[in-house]
């Protein structure tokens, strides 16, 4: 099996896109589901084993919160 290539994809949505696409995946993982999404052209999906991480930063002015779900592939 060949490996992935590594990739750093960031998107901007509109609140509303935003919105509805946190529903989709929390209602996902909330019933033990898969998450299927296309991201930059290429399917992602999140097994319902994933953990989800808040994260907070804060650079000066500036601040974020990240919502992030990471999991291991088998290989």
């Amino acid at each position: 099996m060949s490996r992935k290539p590594e990739r750093d994809v960031e998107k901007t949505y509109s609140l509303p896109d935003f919105v509805a696409k946190l529903r989709r995946l929390a209602d996902a993982l909330e019933q033990g589901e898969r998450f299927e999404r296309q991201i930059a052209g290429e399917r992602v999906g999140v097994p319902a084993r994933a953990v989800c991480i808040i994260e907070h930063e804060r650079e000066g002015a500036s601040e974020e919160i990240e919502f992030q779900v990471k999991w291991r592939n088998p290989r």
